[in-house]
C-alpha cells in the first residue's frame, strides 16, 4: 500500500509524504482547529487521549500567537474575541 501510495503521489507531482505522515498531519490539524482529542483519539484507534495529545498535539504559531493575544487581552481587561483563537474544550 505504501509503495502505491509513493507512485500516485509522485506521478501527481506532490512532495514525498508516507501515509503516516499524513495521519500525523491530519490529527495534528483536527487538534489544532479544536477537535476534541477524545474524537481524534478514537477515530485513530488510540486506547488513551493522553497519548494521542503526546503524539499529536502540535502548538502551531499561528494558534500560539492567538493564545497570546488573547491573554494579553484579558491582563488589559478587554473582552475582545482575538480572531484565530480556538476555544479549549
Amino acid at each position: 500500500m505504501s509503495d502505491w501510495f509513493a507512485r500516485i503521489a509522485r506521478a501527481a507531482g506532490l512532495p514525498p509524504i508516507t501515509l503516516h505522515g499524513l495521519r500525523h498531519g491530519a490529527a495534528s490539524m483536527a487538534l489544532a482547529a479544536g477537535t476534541d482529542v477524545k474524537v481524534v483519539s478514537a477515530e485513530l484507534g488510540h486506547s488513551t487521549t493522553h497519548f494521542t495529545q503526546d503524539t499529536y498535539q502540535t502548538v502551531f504559531p499561528e494558534v500560539a500567537k492567538a493564545a497570546a493575544e488573547a491573554t494579553a487581552a484579558l491582563l488589559r481587561g478587554t473582552s475582545a474575541p482575538v480572531s484565530g483563537l480556538v476555544p479549549v474544550r
